[in-house]
């Protein structure tokens, strides 16, 4: 091995020595261009070189540059050892073989594959995850979809046009003037939204609820006109088991395999063109091959890896806040975003994250600084880390989650409170997700009903009782406390807090026509569209007698998804520095940013990552299949 520690010396590298002599090895940097990072890793014998990228690097660093790196360093990493050729060679000899490759097993990959099926295709499909939760991040999801002039706005009065929708998305997304591709992969998914993927989907029994959510209108830069966030009937979970056992029941299931916990570490390439993977089975440690035509990957983005999202944080933001929690998939962690690249591929946005300012400790954690993503109760006043009411603009959700992250980080501690009540919380408090909506998860539709009348009483004791970030208390002195107990300083000031309560509720008190406070009037506006007005209170004071205990929550930024990308045209195929197709590799989903490395821009309507995972992964297996039709929309 000591040639490919010799390699491993010129970029800087951490080696780790297979086998007996285990140590680490830390050598001096190599220069490189402004905002690119070299890695190198050794797994099972095999050393790999890496590259990688910070703050968006890509598009004011040198793609070729950045390309040329990458190859330069992995070549001669790949045939330093002897030990390296002679498991690569086993391995290759004993490759499997397919006819298409998909590497990931979400709801993109599973798209992918079923219309591959329809076209007589024979796929493998490999997952680095149990086969028990097939199915990706989505599966955890809540399931809202983004479509646009949907049967079921239509059902509900609503006038929508995709020229009303393409001009929210742009408005929202702030597109630099060189997003050539994620602009195209925008429109072509306002466009066809409802016809290929809302159609698709109910195609394979998906239904979705009557009435139309209406988030991210916007606020300082204009969002969705009218509601367009679909909430599936039976929440991600569903939508994922739909696709799920269409895949495995298929006319020509025969031609699909499925493997599970396994790893993909690299692409197999020869003469140029993409012919393989190879990596590791994650449950007894052996290398493992596979060699088709056409590889696509769709493994995600990188929000999974903490260490990768702090590495890439957007200069909006500023430092990373010392305490991030993870909401994203635990193997979301960029690794075929570093494979693609050693190919020639380009990955660009990666500063562009969809996180959320509303994080909470998990109250049983599956993975490290596992979060849960609340929807915040627009009733709850939102507080700095010393319990000021942050403004001057409150911020309320529903309208730009982005700027209450860049708030929120602007902070001297970037972290924050949400006070309220009971009532409050029973009616507003909700977590984003499958796990925490039974009612809508496993369509009861009678527990669906009781906690829309009631209150979400289970989960509020689920909160207050059992996630490490909630307080209560019977008055304001003896809430402060709690909340400095629980952070373990005096932060928090009690004079600062009940000045934000009484004067709110001071506010509440002269009446609707002299309420003179903005998150006040955005509750009067909110109650205006039913969809909101059953879940939100009206005019709520907080110090009420009758709406006791009083709820902090103390809240984290939570990570969840990434909108850049490895960048695709619109076949899904993935681009090279020069914009050229690379031969037999595609990526789809979150792994191409939902579409051409980025198609969101800076914010995202919300409901448009599944939809984003279904009609690229739709894309490339017409690209695949060669249907033009389909392709030419």
């Amino acid at each position: 091995m000591r040639r490919a520690f010799a390699a491993a010396a010129l970029c800087g590298a951490t080696a780790e020595v297979p086998e007996g002599n285990r140590k680490l090895l830390e050598t001096k940097p190599f220069p490189l261009p402004r905002g690119i990072r070299i890695g190198a890793v050794c797994i099972y014998g095999r050393f790999t070189i890496s590259t990688a990228l910070s703050d968006g690097a890509i598009g004011r660093a040198s793609l070729e540059v950045h390309r040329q790196v990458a190859v330069d360093l992995l070549r001669p990493a790949r045939f330093s050892s002897i030990h390296l050729q002679s498991v690569e060679a086993a391995s290759l000899m004993d490759a499997e073989r397919s006819d298409i490759l998909i590497i990931g097993g979400g709801i993109a990959g599973i798209a992918t594959a079923l219309d591959l099926l329809d076209g007589g295709c024979s796929v493998l499909l490999v997952d680095r995850d149990g086969e028990a939760v097939f199915g990706g991040l989505a599966r955890e999801s809540f399931g809202g979809m983004f479509f646009v002039d949907s049967p079921v706005q239509r059902r509900q009065g609503i006038r929508d046009s995709t020229e009303l929708a393409w001009r929210d998305w742009q408005s929202f997304a702030e597109f630099d003037p060189d997003d050539q591709w994620p602009r195209a992969w925008a429109q072509a998914y306002v466009n066809r939204t409802t016809r290929d993927v809302y159609r698709w989907v109910r195609g394979f029994g998906v239904s979705f609820l009557p009435v139309v959510n209406w988030v991210e209108r916007g606020e300082f830069q204009p969002g969705n006109s009218v509601p367009r966030f679909h909430i599936a009937w039976g929440t991600g979970k569903g939508i994922a088991e739909a696709l799920i056992g269409a895949l495995r029941n298929h006319v020509k299931a025969s031609r699909l395999t499925l493997r599970f916990n396994r790893r993909v570490e690299r692409l197999t390439i020869e003469a140029g063109r993409v012919v393989g993977a190879e990596g590791v089975d994650e449950k007894n440690g052996t290398p493992f091959a596979v060699r088709a035509e056409q590889v696509v990957v769709a493994a995600g983005g990188i929000n999974g890896d903490l260490g990768r999202v702090r590495q890439n944080w957007h200069r909006d933001w500023g430092r990373p806040p010392e305490i991030l929690l993870n909401g994203s998939h635990r193997f979301a962690d960029g690794r075929l975003h570093d494979a693609s690249m050693a190919a020639g591929g380009v990955v660009t946005h990666l500063d562009r994250m969809w996180n959320y300012a509303a994080g909470v400790h998990h109250p049983r954690p599956r993975k490290p600084n596992h979060g849960l993503s609340l929807v915040p109760p627009r009733s709850a006043l939102w507080l700095n880390w010393q319990g000021q009411r942050i403004g001057p603009q409150p911020l309320v959700s529903g309208f730009d989650t982005r700027r209450l992250v860049t708030d929120i980080c602007r902070e001297a501690r970037p972290y924050s409170w949400q006070l309220m009540n009971r009532t409050i919380a029973l009616k507003e408090l909700a977590v984003s997700g499958a796990e925490f909506n039974p009612s809508i998860r496993e369509k009861n539709r009678l527990g669906f009903l009781r906690d829309i009348l009631r209150g979400n009483r289970w989960l509020v004791d689920e909160l207050t009782g059992g996630c490490p970030d909630f307080v209560t208390a019977w008055s304001l002195p003896e809430l402060v406390e709690k909340m400095n107990a629980l952070q373990g300083d005096r932060a928090v000031s009690l004079a600062a807090v009940t000045d934000a309560v009484r004067s709110y509720d001071a506010t509440i008190a002269r009446g609707a026509s002299l309420m003179n406070d903005e998150q006040l009037r955005r509750i009067a506006s909110l109650r205006l569209y039913r969809g909101d007005r059953i879940r939100l209170c009206k005019f709520q004071p907080i110090e009420d007698k009758r709406a006791m205990p009083l709820i902090a929550v103390r809240e984290f930024i939570i990570s969840r998804k990434s909108l850049g990308g490895i960048v695709t045209d619109l076949q899904s195929r993935v681009l090279d520095a020069a914009g050229r197709p690379i031969a037999g590799l595609y990526a789809v989903g979150e792994a191409a940013g939902f579409g051409g490395g980025g198609m969101h821009g800076l914010r995202a309507l919300e409901g448009t990552f599944l939809g984003g995972c279904i009609l690229s992964g739709r894309l490339a297996a017409a690209s695949i299949n060669g249907k033009t039709e389909f392709l030419n929309g």
